[in-house]
């Protein structure tokens, strides 16, 4: 990084001696004898780090700091001055200078403050950076009503402390909804703590919610924070929430009520202040009428209802997503850009995507590896994101499956089994364990079946 200071103050023997240091850092250096130039050069020179003297005719020092702060609120900039009183010190820190030195100046605290005072920049700019990044990395992408509607809904509850469920289908971007309201809430600037409650066994839910102690179960080694802890003055979010065992939930329901929970192990109540945002892709009133879910923990957590529509119900969102995973993929992963053809856009969008954005997504990223010149075709996309004219829609030639063409039924019932299975583990992006609980099936059975019918996810 090029780095750029610039030094203002009245005394001419002052801005010729940090000149002369800094340059001999090799830094780039302006300099000025009043404010009024001192906020012309800013403009023009934009500095990583400015020296401003605190007595100057006509703007002061601490004036010249406000305006400079007004100007550019990331300025990093350190007051100097001969006649230095902690109150003049407080004043320019609490205008948001970085520190002060006084005169006449130490050469080494100088450039001890010059190296803390750029590494801090870097540091800045860096989360500014990465900030974007995340960012474009959870960026709701759409114009289509149904995401309008899902937006206005996230800008009005955001600011509250209101609890929040979100319902969708496996792969509709219900995290991203949950990061969004994070974002654009109080809490922002707290931690964001997911738990997916399908991916943990019954057994450890609790002591991954709440924590354990040392020894109150085997293999618990030492003391350990759960995540209502970790997430305390942010935001929890309870993924997949249906899945959770209705012990967990009853302990759920006590820290939403009382806010205070305990740890595996310990009677000692700890008061936790956090925001719970809770997720799921079945149909709750089915799962309360079926016992498997309390009705009372879903009145606490339905707070706020916000419902994401599948893809099939955007499909007017497909190209623009398309467009944001090509941008994504290119810079994050290096891939090469490549266009869609018209014609292959089409067939994107004609396709229902039972596996939705993240479906979606991995299509796109396949097509960019294995599409064999710069342009995506529609042979392309039948080819390679399995999208074939029978896939699009959902009035699909059933003639053309495999299972139709089976010689003996029993033939019939494997081949459709094998069908049915593949789009089942691709919809939960071949997560074994997701999918043997939703079709509500010993997970050993399914790998028996993936075994049986040689299922393979798609390199």
């Amino acid at each position: 990084m090029s780095r750029r200071v610039l030094v203002v103050d009245d005394e001419k023997g002052i801005r010729e001696a940090l000149q002369q240091l800094l340059e001999y850092e090799q830094i780039e250096v302006r300099t000025g004898a009043t404010g009024a130039e001192a906020l012309t050069l800013y403009e023009e020179f934009r500095p990583h780090l400015v020296f401003l003297d605190v007595k100057m005719q006509g703007m002061d020092g601490i004036e010249t700091l406000k305006r400079l702060r007004e100007l550019d609120h990331q300025a990093q900039v350190v007051m100097i001055s001969g006649h230095g009183t902690i109150q003049t010190a407080v004043e320019a820190t609490q205008h948001g200078a970085y520190d002060f030195l006084e005169k006449p100046l130490d050469t080494d605290r100088v450039l001890l403050t010059l190296r803390n005072a750029l590494q801090h920049v870097e540091l800045a700019s860096e989360n500014l950076r990465l900030r974007a990044v995340v960012h474009a990395e959870y960026e709701i992408v759409g114009s289509s009503r149904g995401v309008k509607q899902v937006i206005e809904r996230i800008e009005k509850v955001a600011p509250s402390n209101a609890r929040v469920l979100i319902l969708g289908e496996n792969g509709t971007g219900k995290e991203l909804v949950a990061r969004a309201i994070h974002a654009l809430s109080p809490r922002a600037q707290g931690p964001f703590v997911e738990v997916n409650c399908a991916a943990i066994p019954g057994e450890l839910i609790e002591s991954e919610l709440f924590g354990h102690m040392k020894g109150s179960f085997t293999g618990a080694f030492a003391d350990r924070e759960g995540k209502f802890e970790l997430a305390d003055g942010g935001t929890l979010f309870l993924d997949e929430i249906g899945d959770m065992s209705l012990a967990a939930q009853a302990k759920v329901l006590r820290a939403l009520e009382e806010g205070v929970i305990s740890r595996v192990g310990s009677g000692k109540a700890l008061r936790v202040d956090v925001r719970v945002i809770a997720a799921t892709n079945k149909n709750v009133s089915v799962e309360i009428a079926a016992g498997r879910f309390r009705e009372d923990l879903y009145f606490r957590l339905n707070v706020v209802p916000i419902e994401i529509p599948p893809l099939r119900a955007r499909r007017a969102d497909i190209p623009q997503l398309v467009e944001h995973f090509v941008a994504q993929l290119t810079e994050q992963s290096g891939l090469a850009r490549k266009e869609f053809e018209k014609e292959a856009l089409k067939r994107l969008t004609a396709y229902d995507w039972p596996g939705n954005i993240r479906e979606l997504r991995n299509g796109v990223e396949r097509l960019l590896i294995l599409a064999a010149g710069p342009v995506v075709t529609p042979g392309d996309v039948e080819r390679l994101a399995g999208v074939g004219t029978r896939d699009a829609g959902s009035g699909g030639d059933l003639a053309g499956a495999p299972w139709m063409r089976a010689a003996t039924f029993e033939e019939f019932k494997q081949a459709a089994e094998r069908a049915y299975l593949l789009a089942k583990l691709k919809e939960h992006d071949w997560n074994v364990s997701e999918t043997a609980r939703t079709l509500n099936m010993p997970r050993s059975n399914l790998y028996k079946k993936i075994e049986r019918y040689h299922l393979a996810r798609e390199a």
